[in-house]
């Protein structure tokens, strides 16, 4: 028999700050927006699956990556500014680049890929994918992201 002991953390001084104190409110303000994926409109369940498990792959910070379509030629919601975009296709990098303002764009890392469904069906569309989170993440990497 294996008697379990419950771990209590010790008691923090009231004007410190302890290690596990950590404001999500601060850091998101602080650090700003990660990653926006830019999509086409109209992804199958398939398509958005498939990138889901791209991203989550490169980590927590990327599976909870913004997610902005595009219809009819223009971005479907306001485009948060971030420091990477993932743009899935090329009518999306066109949108997106008629919306951010110039100063954002020169600041941010903008990658772009395949299409969703082009990636579903091409092993080309997907080796290219998987470049292009990796240049993200190694930027991000090198800019202290």
């Amino acid at each position: 028999m294996t008697p379990w002991v419950r771990r209590v953390m010790p008691a923090v001084a009231a004007g410190t700050v302890g290690p596990m104190t950590i404001t999500n409110a601060a850091t998101n303000k602080a650090a700003g927006v990660v990653c926006v994926v830019v999509l086409p409109e109209g992804c199958s369940t398939r398509e958005l699956d498939l990138l889901g498990r791209a991203l989550s792959a490169c980590g927590a910070t990327w599976a909870r990556a913004a997610r902005v379509t595009v219809s009819g030629g223009q971005l479907a919601a306001n485009v948060p500014e971030a420091r990477a975009y993932l743009v899935l296709g090329e009518a999306q990098a066109h949108a997106l680049g008629r919306t951010l303002p110039a100063a954002v764009m020169q600041a941010a890392q903008i990658v772009l890929a395949d299409e969703p469904a082009l990636v579903l069906t091409s092993a080309g569309a997907k080796r290219r994918l998987w470049s292009a989170l990796r240049s993200l993440r190694r930027a991000l990497a090198t800019a202290g992201g």
